[in-house]
């Protein structure tokens, strides 16, 4: 699949009798989309965007909403000797879901979206308010461990986990495009 022409919509109402077609080995994934995207969206918890293929096939989706990275001792540690930050937390935008249709599973869908949340959040940063890093809960189990996607994404663990959910973040003050955007 070419994913440089992927198509993405906002969810909307006229998107519910498609939500149920999306097929995810991630039960949870399927039952957010069909069962929780649209109230979130309602009630301003989260935004969730869908991924087309250039043939109109969904192929995926992610959902955003915000957050913020608390800064532990280590992190704490890191900031104050590198950049003189004295804040408890500092602002983010999450990932909160991420899902690729098992049809279109390793084709560079997730990349994709993942480089879509990443411009969302520069997009935040540059023309409205803050945004210093983009976070997730990445999936650990015996069936399933996301972290190895995300690291190669430039992710890093912010609290390790052997199961359940590993907190992650990208230090997006740290991408090299945006340290030359800062400069202006």
């Amino acid at each position: 699949m070419d994913t440089n022409k992927l198509i993405f919509e906002r969810l909307d109402k006229k998107h519910f009798e498609l939500l149920k077609s999306f097929q995810c080995c991630q039960k949870d994934l399927g039952d957010f989309l069909v069962d929780d995207a649209i109230p979130n969206q309602k009630k301003g918890i989260s935004v969730t965007y869908m991924f087309f293929s250039k043939e109109k096939k969904f192929v995926g989706y992610v959902s955003i909403l915000t957050d913020n990275l608390n800064l532990n001792a280590d992190l704490k540690g890191y900031f104050k000797q590198k950049e003189d930050i004295h804040y408890k937390s500092l602002p983010a935008l999450k990932i909160g879901r991420l899902a690729v249709d098992d049809r279109y599973a390793r084709q560079g869908v997730g990349t994709e979206m993942v480089y879509f949340s990443i411009y969302l959040a520069e997009q935040i940063y540059g023309n409205y308010c803050g945004c210093r890093f983009i976070t997730l809960d990445a999936k650990r189990d015996s069936k399933n461990d996301t972290t190895h996607f995300y690291k190669k994404l430039g992710f890093k663990v912010y609290k390790e986990r052997q199961k359940g959910s590993v907190p992650m973040y990208l230090d997006l003050w740290l991408r090299s495009d945006i340290k030359k955007s800062k400069k202006n």
